[in-house]
């Protein structure tokens, strides 16, 4: 039996880095997977668009469909955004969505693979203090799932950890280097951002870094990322009785 197709949804971006960088991610997990066909479309901005992929899958003759929003929390595009053009595919697809991404151990170890490509080590972790920082957003529940990710980041061993946000909520990144730096055993600064690819929040991000001493890439195609998209696709395979079925 053939297994569903991997639907990725980002959102898209005006900026071109954005595409390219979800292109190779989602090229890297499907590596992971020979034999399983594996599609991208964007919800805004680039193409291809997501009913147009649908469609394409359902001229393919293709039947089952896992939907994996490219998203790092359920805020309002894994909530509204996605299920509405979701609901618009042709019915004779049944399309199950996915978990987004967040949160996730993997998640974690790929911020703390950034931050050691960034030029820091194990042995700084005791002494540095660490700004995850997000997008941003209005959702409650998203903001409660950053800070939770900070704490889990903690946990691993570094001195501090605040979370900030490039729009929508508060701090931003500049604000939580700034007060890192009065925390007792800090003695340099790192940002981390919590973004999939690169494009104007992350670029605020970046600005906000000013004054730390160490900047990490976004996640962008790393190895840990990859695996949770395959991750996420099999769990929607196993149990599609904890996630949303659409036609």
């Amino acid at each position: 039996m053939n297994r569903p197709v991997l639907l990725v949804i980002a959102h898209g971006s005006r900026d071109p880095r954005h595409a390219a960088t979800v292109q190779a991610l989602v090229r890297r997990a499907g590596a992971l997977r020979p034999g399983l066909r594996v599609e991208t479309a964007f919800l805004d901005f680039n193409l291809p668009s997501v009913p147009g992929v649908l469609d394409r899958l359902a001229a393919d003759g293709v039947r089952d469909v896992v939907a994996l929003p490219l998203l790092l929390t359920r805020a309002f595009h894994a909530k509204a955004d996605i299920p509405a053009v979701l609901r618009q595919a042709p019915p004779s697809l049944s399309i199950r969505q996915a978990e987004v991404l967040g949160p996730s151990p993997l998640l974690i170890a790929a911020v703390e693979r950034r931050l050691y490509e960034a030029g820091l080590t194990p042995a700084d972790k005791p002494t540095t203090g660490v700004v995850l920082a997000s997008a941003g957003s209005t959702d409650p529940e998203a903001i409660a799932v950053i800070a939770e990710t900070a704490r889990e980041l903690r946990r691993t061993g570094w001195c501090s950890v605040r979370p900030a946000f490039a729009s929508a909520s508060l701090p931003r990144t500049d604000e939580a280097v700034r007060a890192l730096r009065t925390e007792p055993g800090v003695r340099r600064v790192a940002v981390a951002p919590y973004v999939i690819a690169p494009g104007r929040l992350p670029d605020r991000i970046a600005t906000g870094a000013a004054e730390a001493e160490f900047l990490a890439e976004v996640l962008g195609p790393s190895a840990e990322l990859a695996a949770l998209l395959v991750e996420r696709h099999e769990s929607a395979v196993r149990a599609p009785e904890r996630v949303a079925l659409v036609g």
